[in-house]
């Protein structure tokens, strides 16, 4: 597979190695409605921010929209936007690295972008999640209106590149669309929405010579044998084997009408079709029924007209048919690059958990309240369409300060949680959602992990509780015990030190790690 070449390649891909993890601070000031919601809204450097969340969310983001700066030469307000070609790909990979780890195996990347760098974009996207898992690449019709620059050729589409986490678990689903239904009739004899096709095959590859096995007699009413045969007497054949046939018959969906050919009155076989509970036809690639770029500035303008419009701002509906064909309720979507928060409202609108991350003071300015008038029921962009009435909530959150020192040692401010979770991500590459209520941390393909750190026992002298004795050694086996009876595996403790024998260890099949020397920043 070919990769692309930078100048400061070999450093670029290293990068997200040395970004420090940061602590994620609540602002209660600037979060809205019901805290409970699951939302969370984070300013901060967006690199730094992914960072953080991977200990809590790694494996479990559904689905990732951006729509980063497209390094068009042109100088946004909210976004360096003329960057030199080599810092746009240094920008783009570690970034890229990160959300491919908080992606869930069964999620999808959707990434907005333009001809100035999308091919290169391509072909990143391509070494990073693996050229396999391509999906495809959408166009959206980001204009609605004569262009009447002097210029030959006028810009008037984006690409959306879409990429699966692992191309074998499928995610999409199929655009739900009522006007399938108007194929369907109801008649005195079959009360349900149904339409008959006829089980002879038409068209193309149709003759008896194309498939000679589908040329077979089928039995109709009154006992006679049917072939197909075209009306110009060509012997044709079906479109169903003899298995299909017999399936037909066997659910009632076998129906024989009577029609005239050249002058005789022959029977004709037809399958019967019911009308979906939920008709769906495949999206197509070429997006020219969502709203427009125009129109998602006037509906910015009227919820926000105290501040200045983002330039790129997308349309909800656009961001909704993202949503629509590879999510459902109750998943975790994220925007690294959420702008004026249309990612996060639409999420919001459509009920699913969203994580939204934003530099500067436009997460304050812009996001924030958007957001808050989606709580208030604000009935712009897509809430007629999902018959929003308002509610929810979301936390805002800003980046604290790094979990270790420049030694790369814990700092002695950090809480047990935080920590819990660094060391539970370190050793499973799996979120840790644990309360944080005892030092077992879980048990993880066979093996249990426990932290003796900041008096999580209840023991709040120097070390104690913080260290590996035969008392807190029982005390994470009844834990154990309560969370799996059976187990039988290998145990790993961290803690300041351990007052068990090396033959006591091994006996007991215990790793123990030291604290906070044996606990790193994790490349």
């Amino acid at each position: 597979m070919p990769i692309l070449n930078w100048l400061t390649r070999d450093e670029d891909i290293r990068t997200a190695q040395h970004v420090p993890y940061r602590l994620l601070e609540e602002v209660p000031d600037l979060s809205a409605g019901d805290g409970g919601a699951g939302n969370m809204l984070i300013q901060g450097d967006n690199l730094e921010a992914l960072k953080a969340l991977l200990p809590f969310y790694a494996g479990r983001v559904k689905c990732i929209y951006i729509d980063p700066p497209y390094n068009t030469r042109s100088a946004f307000e909210h976004y360096d936007d003329n960057l030199e070609h080599t810092q746009w790909l240094a920008m783009m990979w570690p970034r890229l690295e990160l959300l491919r780890d908080l992606l869930a195996e069964d999620g999808s990347i959707w990434v907005s972008i333009d001809d100035n760098e999308g091919h290169y974009l391509k072909v990143i996207m391509d070494e990073v999640f693996g050229r396999r898992n391509f999906y495809t690449s959408f166009i959206w019709q980001k204009v609605d209106s004569p262009n009447d620059n002097k210029v030959p050729v006028t810009p008037d589409h984006e690409y959306i590149l879409c990429y699966e986490r692992n191309s074998e678990r499928a995610p999409f689903k199929k655009k739900a669309d009522l006007s399938i239904l108007e194929s369907y009739r109801t008649s005195e004899e079959e009360p349900r929405p149904h339409r008959d096709r006829l089980v002879k095959k038409n068209g193309a590859n149709s003759l008896r010579e194309d498939r000679p096995t589908m040329f077979y007699e089928i039995e109709a009413p009154d006992g006679t044998m049917v072939l197909p045969i075209h009306d110009d007497g060509r012997e044709a054949n079906w479109a169903f084997s003899k298995a299909g046939v017999e399936k037909l018959r066997r659910e009632n969906r076998l129906v024989w009408k009577q029609r005239e050919r050249n002058g005789e009155t022959v029977w004709v076989p037809y399958a019967r079709e019911f009308a979906p509970e939920t008709p769906t036809r495949p999206h197509p690639t070429i997006l020219l029924d969502v709203k427009t770029s125009r129109q998602a500035k006037a509906h910015q303008r009227s919820l926000l007209s105290s501040v200045e419009t983002f330039a790129t701002v997308k349309p909800e509906q656009l961001i909704a048919r993202v949503f629509e064909t590879c999510t459902d309720r109750g998943d975790i979507v994220l925007d690294s690059f959420l702008g004026s928060g249309t990612t996060a409202a639409v999420a919001h609108k459509m009920g699913r958990r969203y994580i939204g991350i934003e530099m500067g003071e436009h997460a304050v300015s812009h996001c924030a309240p958007r957001l808050q008038k989606v709580i208030e029921g604000e009935p712009g962009g897509i809430s007629e369409a999902v018959g929003w009435q308002g509610g929810g909530g979301f936390r805002f959150y800003r980046l604290g300060p790094p979990v270790f020192d420049e030694e790369g040692h814990i700092r002695q401010d950090i809480r047990f949680p935080v920590l819990a979770a660094h060391v539970w991500f370190s050793e499973t590459d799996r979120p840790w959602d644990g309360s944080g209520d005892s030092p077992l941390l879980g048990i993880h393909d066979g093996r249990a992990h426990a932290l003796l750190y900041n008096g999580i026992l209840g023991d709040k002298r120097p070390g104690g509780g913080n260290v590996l004795t035969r008392a807190t050694l029982a005390l994470i086996r009844d834990d154990i015990a309560k969370m799996d009876p059976d187990f039988d595996g290998p145990l790993t403790v961290y803690g300041e030190q351990s007052r068990l024998t090396p033959a006591t260890l091994d006996r007991e099949r215990i790793t123990f790690k030291q604290t906070p020397y044996d606990v790193k920043a994790r490349a």
